[in-house]
């Protein structure tokens, strides 16, 4: 008897508990009624998340009965609440409307934190490239919008070619401020340059860019020393439809796009995309010089084209998880200008194959990529080799085809070839693998994360010190952020940490903090972030034109015995106060002051070879051993300058 008594007990208490528990059901949409993927739904006093689906659906169950504060964000547009009243053993319709952000104070950001963040509260700078300007860009070279953002130093090398450097010390080969596409690097194994105009995706497939000014490392790991650029590219299930741009401009410029994406289900989308554009590069004199006497490049073709296409295949395996892959090919022909010149590009080919699964807690990312040319060439040294083989007496058929490895050196009335290679071969790959985790507990926010990149660098011999074989590089970083916010007062606080292990330098520790306060109208910052910037393989093993150009992985001994270190880690320091927000109804600021303490500033190509010294070793081995038939008269290579301090402020109204 007691035991049924128990059992009725229980029963009825279950009943009771049902009935005072209710549901929110409803459908996310945009103002054009489209129904808006991916968009974070929470009930702010209970903590409860969750995004809506392929048709812009979401569910709460089980939600106690009361009064309760619903809050909506999604990347690109206005945050939006509203107050909804739930009732016990029934279900609550909510069908919401969002609208895009055409300001800045409710506007949403992933690059910051990883994850959705109204731009105010980010503790740092942001700017954002947004899909309307995008798409209202008639130049298929999304690269020419940075130009517009504050902090960024944009060069223009060509009709194709674009440079951005955020704070200062830009070069032509410039490494300092990381790229990425989709949780990709976008960059060069062997340089670490940027992909640029080599990347694979296309203009009609790019949602949205996120530029953060300083440095931010300890999420991002090395390189993200000055800044980020952090290129987003549109979901199928919310971006569907086909999309066929042609185009043409001065200099012969001729595009031709297409981007297709369909959503087959509620649970399964694909997209592809493909653009070939050409055009004819500025008529622009680079005189080559060899003595005191000039001579024009040599073969200069001034053509260029670039082929890309791209596929990705998205399941989602609940509402709130999605697993995707994707494949990109690019193939390129143009001129690349570097510190030492400018380089005939051909068929320069990139490809990526990627795996991603993202939920609200877990983050799992995998990617590999290759690149590869066997023709293209430093056009200076190719036109001195040829020169050189002409002024001799070769034949012009004799000159054109020794140009590529050899020069003549003169000797009474003989001479000698030298080594002086200007082919460019690449076969480089890179893997990459990261993990990361995020939970949040009342006012607590958690990101943890570990990431492994392993390069594989391989010039066959033509522009590094690779004769012994592939130069295999593995880097290792695990990082963590901890939150705390306290919405009634409106602060804010956060610390983070990251350590990475690199083969040539061991570990090295990432710290940053911030504070932040919100008002009604914007938010006050204090930050402080340390980021380092890891020489390239280029700067630690490279091989140019015959020895003239070293890598200073191992150091150099010069001959009166002086040493030169090899190059360390560049560290800095940066310290930033900042505010963002509304002036007026109609006036959005955002300004920041900023200050940055270099240390070991990592320097372009210099001539260590002066005063009469030659450099007779490379690190312990003799100079001519690491390069058959090198003096060691003239050798340019790379250095640490010690500390550099440097300060400004960036000013944005809109």
């Amino acid at each position: 008897m007691k035991k049924h008594l128990y059992l009725f007990l229980f029963l009825f208490a279950q009943l009771i508990y049902a009935q005072d528990n209710g549901s929110i059901n409803g459908t996310i949409t945009d103002m054009n009624g489209m129904p808006l993927i991916g968009t974070t739904i929470q009930i702010v006093s209970l903590k409860k998340t969750t995004v809506s689906d392929a048709n812009g659906k979401f569910v709460f169950d089980k939600v106690p009965a009361g009064n309760y504060k619903i809050a909506l964000s999604f990347v690109g547009f206005e945050g939006y609440s509203q107050s909804v009243s739930v009732q016990g053993d029934k279900a609550t319709q909510l069908d919401l409307r969002m609208e895009e952000s055409f300001g800045q104070l409710d506007e949403v950001v992933v690059s910051a934190g990883k994850k959705p963040q109204k731009l105010t509260e980010v503790p740092a700078t942001v700017n954002v490239i947004k899909t309307k300007e995008i798409e209202q860009f008639s130049s298929f070279n999304l690269g020419e919008l940075a130009s517009r953002q504050k902090g960024v130093d944009f060069v223009r090398t060509g009709v194709l070619g674009t440079g951005i450097n955020i704070r200062g010390f830009n070069s032509a080969f410039n490494s300092k401020n990381l790229q990425i596409t989709d949780d990709r690097l976008s960059s060069l194994v062997a340089t670490g340059l940027p992909l640029g105009s080599m990347e694979t995706v296309t203009k009609d497939d790019v949602e949205r860019v996120e530029i953060l000014l300083g440095p931010n490392g300890t999420l991002y790991g090395p390189n993200a020393h000055n800044g980020l650029v952090n290129t987003i590219t549109k979901s199928p299930f919310k971006y569907q439809g086909t999309t066929f741009a042609i185009g043409a401009g001065s200099q012969d410029v001729v595009t031709a796009r297409v981007r297709h994406a369909q959503a087959v289900s509620d649970k399964f989308a694909y997209k592809f995309h493909f653009e070939r554009s050409q055009g004819t590069e500025f008529n622009y004199t680079d005189s080559v010089y060899v003595g005191t006497k000039a001579y024009k490049e040599l073969e200069l073709d001034r053509k260029f084209d670039t082929q890309k296409y791209g596929a990705g295949l998205f399941y989602k395996l609940t509402p709130n998880s999605e697993l995707s892959t994707y494949y990109g090919h690019s193939n390129n022909n143009n001129l690349g200008v570097t510190s030492a010149g400018r380089n005939q590009i051909k068929d320069w080919s990139i490809d990526v194959a990627q795996l991603k699964y993202v939920s609200p807690r877990l983050f799992l990312n995998t990617y590999y990529s290759w690149s590869k040319t066997d023709q293209t060439y430093a056009i200076n040294q190719r036109t001195q080799n040829y020169v050189s083989f002409i002024n001799n007496g070769f034949s012009e058929e004799e000159a054109l085809r020794r140009s590529y490895a050899e020069q003549w050196f003169p000797i009474g009335s003989g001479g000698v070839p030298l080594q002086r290679g200007s082919l460019f071969k690449d076969a480089s790959k890179r893997y990459n693998a990261e993990g990361q985790y995020n939970n949040n507990w009342s006012n607590f926010y958690l990101t943890a994360g570990a990431q492994y990149q392993y390069d594989m660098a391989d010039s066959k011999g033509t522009y590094l010190l690779d004769q012994d074989g592939v130069i295999k590089i593995a880097q290792t970083g695990v990082y963590s952020q901890f939150e705390y916010k306290a919405p009634e007062s409106g602060w804010a606080f956060l610390a983070a940490m990251r350590v990475d292990n690199h083969d040539f330098y061991g570990s090295n520790f990432l710290p940053k903090a911030a504070i932040t306060k919100s008002f009604e109208t914007g938010t006050f910052r204090l930050t402080y972030g340390k980021g380092m910037a890891v020489p390239s393989i280029l700067n630690l093993k490279g091989n140019l034109f015959g020895g003239l150009v070293l890598g200073n992985g191992e150091g150099f001994t010069l001959s009166d015995g002086t040493k030169i270190a090899k190059l360390e880690v560049e560290t800095i320091n940066s310290y930033e106060v900042g505010y963002k927000g509304k002036l007026s109804k109609q006036l959005f600021i955002d300004v920041n002051g900023y200050y940055n303490q270099s240390d070991k500033f990592i320097s372009p190509l210099v001539n260590i070879a002066t005063n009469g010294r030659t450099v007779t070793h490379v690190g312990d081995k003799p100079i001519g051993e690491v390069v058959p038939g090198s003096n060691g008269a003239y050798i340019l290579t790379y250095s640490n300058f010690g500390a550099v301090d440097t300060y400004g402020f960036d000013l944005g109204l809109n």
